[in-house]
């Protein structure tokens, strides 16, 4: 009798952690994650960019050895955008903490998914003058 009340209870418990587990993170739940780190994401075991959160939703980033650029990052519905100085369209992404890490998925047409590789507390290096220190 008690194996027949514990299944159910132990797959009720299992699909709210694992429905928990797949929303994506809030502004706040973000900012709280990010800020005041550098972290590097990978596409496929690729390194495809690195990205500095700095205070007040403000970011630094730059693709694999290129020039960083200067953004903002502002919540919208279940997304996290960016905008960046370069003028183009905000980019809005879906992020997740999976095994205290970001994964981010862009939402948009790409289908592009990233992950976070590794993380610092330093400024993120940059080509461009008086940046990144």
């Amino acid at each position: 009798m008690i194996k027949h009340i514990l299944l159910p209870l132990a797959v009720t418990l299992f699909a709210a952690s694992a429905a928990t587990a797949a929303e994506p993170l809030s502004g706040a739940e973000f900012d709280a994650y990010a800020t005041g780190k550098t972290l590097t994401f990978a596409e496929n075991g690729e390194p495809y960019g690195a990205e500095q959160y700095l205070p007040n939703n403000r970011v630094r980033w730059a693709f694999d050895e290129d020039t960083c650029m200067e953004g903002v990052w502002y919540e919208k519905e279940d997304n996290i955008c960016f905008v960046y100085q370069d003028g183009d369209a905000p980019q809005c992404w879906s992020f997740y903490l999976e095994d205290d890490k970001l994964k981010a998925v862009f939402n948009g047409n790409s289908g592009t998914e990233l992950y976070e590789a590794w993380t610092t507390d330093g400024p993120l290096a940059c080509m461009a003058p008086g940046l990144g220190v």
